[in-house]
């Protein structure tokens, strides 16, 4: 086989992989829609307040939000698959048995990192905030304000928690060295500093509630990048050199 039909049987089997994906998001996503009724009665439940909508599009933002959401939720572990058989080829049998575990573990970070954010960071931020009120305004939430404000914590942290696994499987392959993440440490921390701004909304008690969690995620990644490297029992950046 040459080198360009090589690439093309690449090409074709990462179109096919890519177009599984999209195909999957999209019966998730029309399953997600039929069920935002349920969805929206339990992000609720406990929640001692009533949303307003201003018109149709408010509804229709509502109804798509929480069904990508749910859709993307569940689309991870078939989303990982792909990523991991497509990469497969390239791995040694050691690293395919010890790379199959992050499947599972990336879908169940997520969906940790979701409930920390939903369960513990959001309703201390969302009461503070609004305790701010008091006596000054009378609050009325629109169901895309308050869905808005809702996913601008808790889908972030799903994705931060995500970082060990990351970590652990590039790692594994021997992309990545506890040497490198320490060496860089104080650029990640400003870049996670920047994207605590950008993904939260404009408040320093917001940020600070998504900041604090990243770093501890970032000094978790770098111990376990240590372990697995001092487990492996020599510099994995040397057995792909």
């Amino acid at each position: 086989m040459t080198q360009q039909e090589f690439i093309q049987n690449h090409l074709v089997e990462l179109r096919q992989r890519i177009l599984t994906v999209v195909v999957t998001y999209a019966v998730l996503l029309i399953g997600g829609f039929l069920s935002v009724k349920h969805i929206y009665r339990w992000i609720l439940n406990d929640a001692e307040l009533k949303l307003t909508v201003l018109g149709p599009s408010d509804i229709l933002w509502v109804y798509f939000t929480l069904s990508s959401m749910c859709a993307f939720a569940f689309l991870i572990p078939l989303l990982t698959y792909q990523v991991w058989a497509f990469v497969k080829p390239a791995l040694k049998p050691e690293e395919r048995r010890a790379t199959m575990l992050f499947i599972p573990l990336l879908f169940i970070l997520f969906v940790s990192g979701m409930a920390f954010g939903y369960f513990m960071v959001f309703p201390m931020v969302f009461e503070f905030i609004v305790s701010l009120s008091e006596g000054m305004f009378a609050t009325m939430f629109t169901a895309e304000k308050y869905f808005r404000f809702l996913f601008q914590i808790v889908f972030p942290l799903g994705l931060l928690f995500e970082l060990p696994a990351v970590v652990l499987f590039l790692t594994e392959i021997g992309i990545l060295t506890p040497e490198f993440m320490k060496k860089y440490r104080k650029y990640v921390y400003f870049g996670l500093v920047v994207l605590s701004a950008v993904i939260t909304p404009p408040d320093f008690v917001s940020q600070l509630f998504v900041l604090i969690p990243m770093f501890l995620l970032y000094e978790i990644s770098i111990w376990l990048c240590s372990w697995r490297s001092q487990k492996k029992g020599s510099n994995p950046l040397s057995q792909h050199v």
